[in-house]
């Protein structure tokens, strides 16, 4: 920790003598050795309700990008670095998040480290909640969420090197398919497809077909539904896709056979598995959370963080509750799934070994493949009123973003349509006044 000067808050030095972070109440001035900048107003959270973050995984790239570009800046070389945030807490929250994902990324601290960094003088930081409607009793926190970027970097989770920002900024909006990686070249959380492609009630419907070209460009092998039917099946399966259903009701938690069922199909999946519910949020990210779990030995509140930093809004309510509930079985059952896999190696076919051993888990329910059978529903998503689940209202949300995105500002028409009318004024002022001045004049020059 620094002072700028008398009177000047106390900073925290991220880098000596180049890079600092600071809480400021009021926008201070850069100067010659001292440049200030801010990202409240540029990377900012969109909320579902009372959610504000943390920000996702594209303005992490972003803000690593600008620090970056900053440090190499020839303008820049003598001047220390300052980013400041507001009085905002929620702002506060994620400027700090940004500010601990680049030392962890970039700079090699440990989460503890980065998180000791940015607990300077009285700072405090409101932990994040999740995207449901009402009140709150499971929170992340920084630390959770440094932990989380840390593992991901140590399981291949992403490379910032090979990071596709225009693909997952394209794809993540609702009209794209809204659709989120959470472990590249495995897991794929998208939206629920509809019967056809429309735009119904505020939200984007997307049919089958429109994600098939798309998951056959990368590998997407299986696909697993969660929500009630709203499109056949082989709709898939005739494009080559495998198809499972797991239902359970919207905004609930899976049963342990739903679980099991669920790691059974992700273990045994050639390729990377699309998993969706109705928004794409609660229940996929609640069973991926646990395939997480499990393999990598992730604690809970570090694969929500995870799996929210992917894809925000991610894993609601009780679900959270859950997973911390299912941490210790998880982990159990990953540690013994690794112990046979290791007593295997040294067979011929590893793969082939590894859906051995998985057979005599005994891990599905019933010991035999969900082929998408054409069953009577067990139970119904609409179970609200006017048949509206917490997921219809997370995907409208979703999707209305868009349209607030490109609504023109009516500061924006109002400054086009006074630019239009002083062309018009400055013209009628041409042709009536100046223009006869001028032909007066030439007028007189030729007579002379």
């Amino acid at each position: 920790m620094s002072r700028e000067g008398a009177g000047t808050p106390l900073v925290a030095e991220v880098i000596k003598d180049r890079l600092c972070f600071a809480i400021l109440l009021s926008r201070p001035k850069s100067s010659s050795n001292v440049h200030y900048f801010s990202i409240d107003n540029e990377l900012e959270y969109e909320n579902f309700y009372a959610d504000f973050g943390p920000l996702n995984l594209a303005m992490v790239y972003r803000y690593c990008c600008k620090i970056n570009k900053k440090l190499k800046s020839i303008t820049m070389m003598r001047k220390k670095i300052i980013h400041f945030t507001g009085p905002d807490q929620r702002k506060q929250a994620n400027a700090a998040f940004l500010v601990g994902c680049y030392m962890v990324i970039y700079l090699g601290k440990t989460p503890e480290e980065a998180y000791r960094i940015l607990m300077f003088g009285d700072a405090a930081y409101i932990p994040f909640r999740d995207a449901a409607y009402g009140s709150c009793n499971f929170f992340i926190t920084l630390l959770d969420c440094f932990y989380a970027v840390k593992k991901a970097m140590q399981y291949g989770f992403f490379n910032f090197n090979s990071f596709n920002l225009d693909e997952y900024e394209y794809y993540e909006k609702a009209e794209n398919g809204d659709l989120n990686w959470i472990i590249p070249d495995r897991f794929l959380a998208f939206c629920g497809p509809h019967s056809r492609t429309k735009l119904e009630s505020g939200y984007h419907q997307h049919s089958p077909e429109a994600y098939i070209p798309y998951f056959k460009n990368h590998n997407v092998t299986t696909v697993i539904r969660l929500n009630k039917r709203m499109y056949d099946a082989k709709r898939f399966t005739n494009a080559g896709f495998d198809h499972y259903d797991l239902f359970f009701a919207d905004g609930s938690t899976p049963t342990d056979a739903i679980v099991k069922e669920f790691l059974d199909i992700c273990e045994n999946a050639e390729g990377a598995i699309a998993v969706h519910c109705k928004a794409g949020l609660g229940r996929t990210g609640t069973l991926i959370a646990c395939y997480i779990m499990k393999h990598y030995r992730m604690t809970a509140t570090e694969t929500i963080a995870w799996v929210r930093i992917c894809r925000p809004g991610s894993v609601i309510g009780p679900q959270q509750q859950f997973l911390m509930m299912k941490q210790a079985s998880l982990w159990i059952e990953g540690d013994y799934f690794r112990q046979k896999l290791r007593g295997q190696e040294n067979g011929k076919h590893r793969a082939a070994v590894s859906k051995l051993l998985l057979a005599v888990d005994d891990i599905s329910i019933n010991g035999v493949e969900n082929q998408d059978k054409q069953e009577p529903e067990l139970y119904s998503d609409d179970d609200e009123i006017n048949g509206v689940t917490q997921g219809d209202r997370l995907r409208a949300l979703k999707s209305r973003r868009q349209s607030k995105t490109n609504a023109v500002p009516l500061t924006c028409s109002l400054a086009v349509l006074t630019s239009a009318l002083c062309s018009i004024v400055i013209w009628w002022i041409v042709c009536d006044y100046i223009l006869p001045i001028l032909l007066f004049c030439l007028d007189g020059l030729r007579t002379q």
